[in-house]
């Protein structure tokens, strides 16, 4: 039986931590998950290194931050310290940060935090099984949440790697796909919760 700590926050607006089980036990009957709650992002790193030190072998840890300048500089800090718990245990943490103005409207927010953590909680899976698991996908150009790219020398038609996401079109079988030309309404500056991770 494999031991996955789940780390979310209450700050997110959609339920990444129940995201992320479902998902664990839809594609695997051998797992256990122990779930870890925190008020924001930059919380995850120590309650991800306690539940390694408490036995887990691999910590999937979820965040949504905010639009504002500060939320980015916190985004930063949350996850260079999940980088450093990293280092100091020897073992994976799943980082999955879905942005709010990655998405143009709520619909859209919950399509593509339903997709990355989707996706991410398949390759922690993954992950358990050796470090050649995800060997047979490398470089490919996969993506978690927004549409794959593909490899170089038969990168997709509709999707420009080397511009920003928001200049992608979205793909209508890959909701999320395509960030909003305009820009997102949640990064229209007028969000009380910026900078309260």
């Amino acid at each position: 039986m494999s031991e996955i700590g789940i780390v979310d926050t209450t700050f997110a607006s959609v339920d990444m931590g129940h995201i992320v089980e479902r998902t664990l036990k839809d594609h695997a009957t051998n797992v256990r998950t122990h779930r870890y709650t925190v008020p924001g992002i930059k919380d995850l790193a120590v309650a991800s290194k306690r539940l390694l030190e408490q036995g887990c072998e691999l910590v999937i840890a979820c965040g949504m931050p905010g639009p504002e300048a500060v939320d980015k500089q916190s985004a930063h800090v949350a996850s260079t310290g999940l980088q450093f718990a990293q280092v100091m245990t020897s073992k994976h943490i799943v980082e999955i940060f879905v942005h709010l103005d990655e998405a143009k409207d709520e619909n859209e927010l919950v399509a593509l935090t339903n997709k990355r953590c989707s996706e991410h909680a398949i390759n922690a899976l993954a992950l358990l099984r050796g470090p050649t698991a995800l060997t047979p996908r490398a470089g490919t150009g996969r993506r978690q949440g927004f549409a794959d790219v593909g490899e170089a020398g038969r990168i997709r038609a509709d999707v420009d790697p080397f511009k920003a996401r928001y200049q992608n079109p979205a793909d209508p079988t890959n909701p999320g796909s395509a960030r909003s030309a305009a820009g997102s309404r949640f990064g229209s500056g007028t969000s009380g919760n910026a900078g309260k991770h």
